[in-house]
């Protein structure tokens, strides 16, 4: 028997999410520009799903709003937060529900076991690492400019000043955990916060970032 070609089976992907509060276009873009120059590299033919929840009554000119992330090597694939799929549809793009939407349960997947990846330096600019099905211990700071990666949680006995992204693969359980969090990025599970972000949080002392719901939060560790 000939062997298929092709196979079509259903995964999950973490996306990023950009949620559009205004029909102001030129506010958007430029509240965007200030967000993307913070972490541009991160960005770079990055993956858009637009959450349109907030302007649902008020739209944006959408087809505007597309060309212009493009522009800027960001691909929208796809729209959510409106009931009706006509106005997806008239971008040519999908409507994407949310895992909390679905009613179907979620598919099982073997679960391989996890290791801890332990880097005894500190990683300079300009470097990655990344922990792959394990979780990452770094005894060391982390410069501006470098990226540690790990699909289980990180745990940094130095200080943060790069930019950290914990459970890369989708896991909501994974932390970030810094002697010193002064940030440039920290993702968890496709949801991050920047520098901006992360300052209002955190007087740059010793946090735990973790999920809550759907929402980052960071927690002072204790003295």
């Amino acid at each position: 028997m000939q062997k298929a070609v092709l196979e079509l089976k259903g995964s999950s992907f973490t996306l990023s999410v950009l949620h559009i509060n205004s029909k102001d276009l030129d506010r958007l873009l430029t509240e965007l520009d200030a967000k993307l120059a913070q972490a541009p590299q991160f960005f770079v033919n990055a993956p858009l799903v637009l959450n349109l929840a907030k302007v649902a009554d008020d739209m944006p000119d959408l087809e505007a709003l597309k060309q212009a992330l493009r522009q800027r090597n960001l691909f929208v694939v796809g729209v959510t937060g409106i009931a009706k799929a006509d106005m997806a549809a008239a971008l040519k793009l999908p409507l994407i529900k949310s895992g909390k939407d679905r009613q179907s349960a979620p598919a099982k997947t073997a679960v391989l076991p996890r290791t801890t990846k332990i880097v005894k330096q500190n990683v300079r600019s300009g470097q990655q690492i990344y922990a792959a099905n394990a979780d990452l211990i770094v005894f060391g700071a982390v410069s501006n400019g470098a990226e540690v990666i790990a699909d289980g949680s990180i745990h940094i006995y130095g200080t943060l000043r790069g930019k950290a992204m914990a459970g890369a693969q989708g896991d909501n359980h994974a932390v970030i955990i810094a002697k010193t969090l002064s940030a440039e990025l920290v993702s968890i599970a496709g949801n991050y916060w920047l520098s901006d972000n992360i300052q209002e949080h955190t007087n740059g002392s010793g946090a735990c970032v973790r999920l809550d719901g759907e929402s980052l939060i960071i927690e002072a560790l204790p003295l």
